[in-house]
Order: structure tokens, then sequence, then C-alpha cells
């Protein structure tokens, strides 16, 4: 297990370290810094110590397997009661892209019970094989006999890359089979890149918050295993005519064997569905409070869409949850966003900015929203909005 060293001969109790601990883990006793077990050993703290006195130590990895011997890149496909999930077509897309990088196939993952059509779907979409399981056990997500299947056909095929989409389902068995493999899992990825010199997957993802774009390699473990958030990448266009070849294998576990049960499935009602939304029109803080949503609800439904938020205005309890956009909130592509005084960070741009088309209205001319917007409004949004709404109303409501 990995340690954080504190020299207590050069430690000089500067606070440097604990201030820079993005996770609060150490604090100063005395006239020595000291470490609690909060420490995730990102070496921040070693970085910024003025005086050198902390150091990680490390252990040797063990047990590495041959990464030689892993090749091609696989993608689970998500289905649910027989239909396909689009991420998984999203997935499929990028993960074409990525097996012509390194000259390897791609192959598509199909679990369930009469889910043969998706197979076939799978190939028209870019998959060069498909491994299908097809059995009762599998007609509804379990985690304990979907696990089974994929660990039981990494140890086999060993694939060198494998993603699964960051949807409920796909986080709860990418989280199962990763720690079966004993491999890395990059969480909720918004690109993913092949690095030409390593051939190493580049995962990118938002981290601290959302403060920052972080890239995670996977250098000693394989397969590399990355969830990917929904609407970000372009769902690739199907060809029925594609060649290909479907794989047909036997479940993992018999029904005896398995522990869970599914009783029944629930949908609440009145629910945002920003990720399948084609307009949404979204307030931050400039809203100035909970009222200020109303001119921009007027304008979504004049135009059809549904309205979104940033974080800072559903921290401030202004609206709730579902309507948050970003990272820490939902991943949105709809054909138009109009986004109503919100600033623009990092966090916020990560889950809209592949939006096609972006209308920011803002007050402040140097807001960083402007440098992702296809069109910038300067001023204020609620003469603005009512306006837009006035003349959209007279266009599009006979």
């Amino acid at each position: 297990m990995s340690k954080l060293l504190i020299s207590a001969d050069l430690c000089t109790a500067c606070g440097s370290c604990v201030d820079a601990c993005p996770f609060g883990a150490l604090r100063l006793e005395g006239e020595v810094a000291q470490v609690t077990d909060q420490c995730t050993f990102c070496g921040a703290c070693v970085d910024v110590c003025p005086v050198g006195a902390i150091s990680i130590e490390r252990p040797a990895a063990e047990g590495k397997p041959d990464l030689s011997s892993y090749h091609g890149v696989w993608v689970w496909v998500e289905q649910f009661r027989g239909q396909p999930c689009s991420i998984s077509w999203e997935m499929l897309g990028q993960a074409r892209r990525l097996a012509d990088q390194l000259g390897t196939a791609l192959t598509a993952c199909v679990l369930g019970h009469g889910v043969e059509p998706i197979a076939r779907q799978a190939i028209a979409f870019g998959a060069d094989r498909v491994f299908l399981v097809d059995d009762p056990t599998l007609a509804v997500y379990r985690t304990d006999p979907y696990a089974a299947v994929l660990v039981r056909l990494v140890r086999e095929h060993r694939p060198e890359i494998f993603l699964l989409g960051a949807s409920a389902r796909g986080r709860d068995l990418a989280g199962a089979v990763a720690t079966d493999l004993r491999t890395g899992l990059t969480a909720d990825c918004t690109g993913l890149d092949i690095d030409p010199e390593t051939r190493l997957l580049r995962q990118t993802r938002p981290a601290f918050g959302g403060n920052i774009m972080a890239t995670i390699i996977c250098p000693n473990y394989r397969p590399q295993m990355a969830t990917v958030r929904h609407r970000v990448f372009d769902v690739p266009p199907s060809d029925p005519a594609r060649a290909g070849q479907i794989v047909r294998l036997p479940a993992a576990m018999a029904e005896a064997d398995i522990a869970s049960q599914v009783v029944d499935f629930l949908t609440e009602s009145g629910q945002v569905n920003l990720a399948d939304a084609r307009i949404i029109v979204s307030g931050g803080r400039g809203v100035g409070g909970p009222a200020g949503y109303a001119p921009l609800q007027e304008l979504a439904d004049v135009l059809g869409g549904a309205l979104g938020a940033s974080r800072a205005a559903v921290d401030a309890g202004w609206i709730p949850y579902a309507h948050q956009v970003g990272q820490t909130g939902r991943t949105v592509k709809p054909d138009l966003y109009i986004a109503c005084g919100i600033s623009g960070a990092i966090q916020h741009l990560a889950g809209m900015q592949t939006s096609k088309v972006i209308v920011a209205i803002n007050k402040d001319p140097e807001a960083p929203i402007f440098n992702v917007a296809t069109y910038g409004i300067v001023g204020d949004l609620f003469e603005i909005v009512p306006a837009l709404t006035a003349e959209f109303r007279k266009r599009l409501v006979r």
C-alpha cells in the first residue's frame, strides 16, 4: 500500500501542503504536518512543499498481465426490454474510430433475451464482431449474471479497450467488471483518443468538481476500461448492408445461482428529459433567483423545449437538480441551447458545448460562454428573453 511520508526534520509547518490538499487529508499538529486516512496519494502536497519534506512511497506493482496478448476494442451494447439504448451507438461510433487508429477489430457485446436483432444493428453501426449471449437469465439487467458473462469473455479473449455507457446500468456493470478483472476504470469520460506513441487510451473527463479537465491513462493493466457520458459523441450512420460476425455464447450463471430478483420497474412521473430534448433554454446565476426562471420557462414552452440550469443555480436552491446541465448534472446535445445568465464555467461547458447551435445571453461581454457560443447577445436577459418569446410566438404559434 502507498504511504505519504513527511520528514519531521525538514518540515517547517508552513501549511502549504494543507492548503493544496484537495481532500482535506493534511493538518498541522505542532511543528509538523500530519496525514489522515483521507489521503489518496494524489501528490499535490509533494509538488507544493517548498522544502521537499513530503514524499510518496509506492509499492512495486504485482501481478501485471502480459499486455502484449491484449488486442481489440470492445463496447457493451446496453438494451432495455429488447430496445437498444442510443448511448451504445454513440460509443460504437467512437470505438470504431479508436479501433481504426489501432488497426484492430471492434467487438460489440450484446446481452439479453430475444436480442438478436440488436446484434445485427451493432454490425450496421460499425462492429466487426458481436458476442451475443441470449438467455432468459439476462432478460432484465442484474449485476451478477451480466458481470459474470463479461468477465468470462474478457479473460478468454483479452481486449485492450472496453467501453460502457455512463448510464445507471453501465456505471454499475463497469465497476463490477473492473473490480473482478483488477483493472483501472475511468468514469464519465467526455473525450477518448489514442496516444500515437504509446498506443494507450487517453481518457478525458472533468475532475475536481469540473474545475479542470483531466486526461487519464491506464498503462499497466488491461483492459483499459471507461464509461462514456451520453450525448457526448454523435451516433454514426447505420449501414444495414455491412457484414460482420455474430458469435452466439451461453450465459455464465444459472437462474438458481443468481441471488437477486427484479420485482418491477418504476418510472418517476414529471421527470425532466434533458438528454433527449432538441431545444434547451438554460439559466444560471444571472437569473437572480427562483422567479427568474419564469421567463425562461415561457420561452422553452413556446419553442417546445426543456428548461435547464447551471450548477450554481441548483446549489442555490433556485431550481431542482433534475434541470442541472454539466459534469455533475446531465450531458446534453440539443439542436439549440440558449444559455441565459450563465458565465460558462468549465463544469457547465463540459455538459453542453457539443450542442449544434449555442445562443448565449449575458451582461458581461467577457463571459467565457461567448467563447463557445454560435451567437452571442450582450444585454439584460430579462429584456432579451421576453422579446425572443414574443417574436417566436408570432412565428411558431398559430
